[in-house]
């Protein structure tokens, strides 16, 4: 099975809602553990990397999409 590719500052959905309502996070921290933060309430999480890639659904915004166009301009 394929790894889920994710980078720095993408804008990701998870399979669980935060209490909050949403269930859009940005990674904010790579390594061992991600830090995410959620995008509706702000609060950031710090979890273990394999229940982050078991817990993500996918990717909505990609943070190389972003950097390509800013340097254009």
């Amino acid at each position: 099975m394929e790894r889920k590719q994710f980078e720095l500052g993408d804008v990701v959905q998870m399979k669980k809602q935060h209490p909050c309502g949403s269930n859009e996070m940005e990674i904010i921290r790579m390594g061992m553990d991600i830090r995410i933060k959620c995008v509706g309430c702000k609060h950031s999480v710090l979890i273990p990397r394999a229940k982050f890639e078991k817990n993500m659904k996918k990717v909505l915004r990609s943070n190389a999409s972003t950097e390509g166009l800013s340097g254009l301009q």
